[in-house]
């Protein structure tokens, strides 16, 4: 385990308030890029739930907002990001297709989500430890 992963499932047992799978992927990385939680949290207020309108996955808004706090913009690695999202859900990002498929599949939405939310931290925290960020 790792404290960024930890930090990710403390925050998405919290009832209130709740965090977002954006706020969720962003805040536990907040610290060691130098900002607090409260700010990362506001950062992501307005990106879960697709951007409030099931458009691109929170979780996967919340990995390219940590990766950005460090830094971390070259086209290459977002394209490395995206495509490590991509390869384990059918290609799909966008959260209306995401929960679309889980909901055809017979699966409950929150775990859905909150495994959505550790994939990103995961795949936010190999990049950083690859780059050298963390």
């Amino acid at each position: 385990m790792s404290k960024y992963l930890d930090k990710a499932k403390e925050l998405r047992a919290i009832v209130s308030p709740h965090y977002n799978c954006a706020q969720s992927v962003i805040v536990p990385f907040a610290e060691d890029a130098g900002y607090d939680a409260e700010t990362a949290m506001k950062m992501g207020a307005n990106f879960g739930g697709g951007m409030r309108i099931a458009s691109v996955c929170g979780a996967f808004t919340g990995g390219l907002m940590a990766l950005g706090l460090f830094g971390v913009d070259d086209p290459a690695t977002v394209a490395d990001f995206a495509n490590r999202i991509k390869a384990n859900h059918e290609g799909y990002i966008e959260c209306r297709d995401l929960l679309r498929i889980n909901h055809e599949k017979g699966l409950e939405k929150k775990p859905h989500c909150d495994a959505m939310v550790y994939e990103s931290v995961g795949i936010v925290e190999e990049i950083l430890r690859e780059k050298g960020r963390i």
